[in-house]
């Protein structure tokens, strides 16, 4: 079945993008960005930033985290994908991440989270421009790693940050 992504969720402060590879099922039913209950995003980003996001009301965590400075997209717009796996993605179609640093001039960062977005991500921004990129271990709750691991792991990309 052929999955299309989300749009963007950034505004011009952003300073960080996350960019996951494509929304698994559960958030592309629901419009809303690591939707599934077992995806920790929420709860790493919510450490990195002091706030508590993962029972909060969508808006509220979306506020959140423009106030730090954080912008989420993905690395593929369109794929054929049977359920929510990264490994299921075929025939992948790519969002024009390429041209973020021109669309958010504040842009320091991107960070891939899980492997499938940064193998993509990085041959995308071959020409990265400056920007730091980081490799970040999966939020998905089946990526094996505990959560204090994974929030250790994402403290790199605290710099960027407000």
């Amino acid at each position: 079945m052929r999955k299309t992504g989300l749009p963007p969720i950034a505004d011009a402060g952003t300073r960080l993008f996350v960019l996951g590879s494509l929304p698994g099922d559960k958030s592309l039913a629901d419009g809303r960005y690591y939707a599934h209950p077992t995806n920790q995003f929420w709860r790493i980003i919510g450490a990195l930033i002091g706030e508590e996001l993962h029972g909060r009301p969508y808006d509220e965590r979306l506020a959140a985290l423009s106030k730090a400075g954080v912008g989420l997209w993905d690395v593929v717009s369109a794929a054929t994908r049977e359920g929510s796996q990264d490994s299921a993605i075929r025939d992948a179609s790519h969002n024009a991440i390429h041209r973020l640093r021109n669309d958010y001039p504040r842009l320091e960062a991107i960070a891939f989270n899980g492997g499938r977005a940064a193998q993509d991500g990085r041959k995308l921004l071959a020409d990265h421009g400056g920007l730091m990129l980081y490799d970040l271990v999966s939020s998905s709750g089946l990526a094996g790693v505990p959560l204090a691991a994974k929030v250790e792991r994402w403290n790199v990309i605290r710099a960027h940050l407000k």
